[in-house]
């Protein structure tokens, strides 16, 4: 709307239609003092009904006709041209593709060829424990599953059960399950590792990368996958410190980033996960901090964010980073450098996007990394949890470790 009402209209200037010929029932109480072509309603109308259609045919369907109206009536009130309308729709269909080309859907991004792995197939659910985070909000999502694999035992718990309940399940489960978010999700993931069993994830939190990336949008997905026995093997990363050690599924960082995730979940309690989110970033890049001093590789250096992802991330245009291959084998590195104020780095780091090296940050992917010289209580987070580190700091890549299921399971 903003560009067909700036750039649009002030490029052509025509003159909007006579209004004299026009009935007096059918005029607009104010008439529009812009100039007539494009047509600004009918451009919005068409993306918002294109870029509904794109993600759903169905509700496209639906809302079509409502467009169909919006556009029609700015001819029938006199105030637009016919072509007027026309171009303005069709302005407006190629702002909603390309949306879609700038951020990418998770459907639209197609793995690669994903290593299949031998679990077992559990027609009714039997042999399948789950455990459910009820902080997760996921009762629906458990019930629904309760009836697709009525024999599935699934045991719902308070967050600070999380860890016992598992630990409980996993000694007389086939298959482990779990729901709730990414934290959860590394919980069970280091007791199946550590047990030899297969893990079923279902998600439940509000980010479920780990869940997306295998192809689990819900509980169907994985009730289907449960029932072949559809599985993949996927790497895991780990971390060793000086004072214990961990898995991540997903990522792992060091700066800045643990810092608002401390903020986010002090927040998030009293103001709900979204806005807890902006107002950690708001206090976090607006605070007197410094960078993070570090030694990799011989060379000490201040960085604002040293972000570690197990698996390589992909990101095209303005969306989020995802993973295509669980299984590549290859830690992700970037680095965002500790010149500057944090938040203008960031900013620079973000606008730079898929370029592996750029004046604000630097990514190379490895297959192991060892920092040392972190200061003693430095915050770490990893797969949303937080805990401090100090010291040495050994990562590595568990390669095709955890068996998980997953309905996009194919040879390779």
């Amino acid at each position: 709307s903003l560009t067909i009402n700036t750039l649009g209209k002030r490029s052509v200037r025509r003159p909007r239609p006579l209004i004299a010929p026009v009935p007096a029932v059918r005029r607009l109480k104010r008439q529009p003092i812009t100039t007539s072509f494009p047509s600004g309603h009918a451009a919005s109308a068409a993306a918002f009904a294109a870029g509904v259609a794109l993600e759903s045919p169905a509700w496209g369907a639906a809302v079509a006709p409502i467009a169909f109206s919006v556009a029609m009536s700015r001819v029938y009130t006199g105030v637009h041209f016919p072509s007027d309308v026309l171009a303005g729709a069709a302005l407006g269909v190629g702002a909603a593709f390309a949306v879609r080309a700038l951020v990418q859907t998770r459907a639209q991004a197609r793995p690669t060829a994903r290593p299949s792995a031998d679990a077992p197939a559990l027609p009714e659910g039997e042999g399948l424990v789950m455990v459910a985070n009820q902080a997760s909000g996921t009762a629906d999502r458990v019930s629904v599953l309760r009836t697709a694999l009525p024999a599935a035992e699934i045991v719902e718990c308070a967050p600070e059960d999380v860890v016992a309940e598992l630990e409980k399940a996993a000694t007389r489960a086939r298959v482990l399950g779990v729901c709730g978010g990414d934290g959860t999700v590394n919980a069970a993931a280091e007791i199946a590792l550590r047990r030899g069993l297969p893990l079923a994830v279902l998600p439940g939190g509000t980010l479920n990368h780990f869940a997306y990336d295998l192809g689990v949008e819900d509980e169907r997905d994985l009730a289907d996958a449960l029932r072949e026995g559809e599985a993949v093997r996927v790497d895991v990363g780990r971390f060793t410190t000086d004072t214990g050690s961990g898995v991540f599924l997903n990522t792992l960082s060091l700066g800045v980033y643990p810092e608002l995730v401390r903020e986010r979940e002090h927040w998030s309690p009293r103001i709900g996960g979204w806005a807890a989110g902006v107002m950690a970033a708001l206090r976090v890049l607006r605070a007197d901090c410094h960078p993070l001093e570090v030694e990799a590789a011989g060379r000490r250096r201040a960085v604002w964010m040293l972000f570690v992802g197990n698996g390589l991330y992909h990101r095209r245009g303005l969306g989020a980073g995802r993973r295509t291959d669980l299984s590549d084998g290859r830690l992700d590195v970037r680095v965002v450098n500790g010149s500057g104020h944090p938040a203008l780095r960031l900013l620079s780091a973000a606008v730079a996007g898929p370029l592996t090296r750029s004046p604000s940050h630097a990514a190379v992917q490895l297959g192991r990394l060892r920092l040392s010289g972190i200061a003693p209580d430095t915050p770490l987070a990893y797969d949303g949890e937080v805990t401090p580190v100090g010291g040495r700091m050994a990562l590595e890549v568990l390669p095709r470790a955890l068996t998980v299921y997953s309905p996009r399971a194919t040879a390779s």
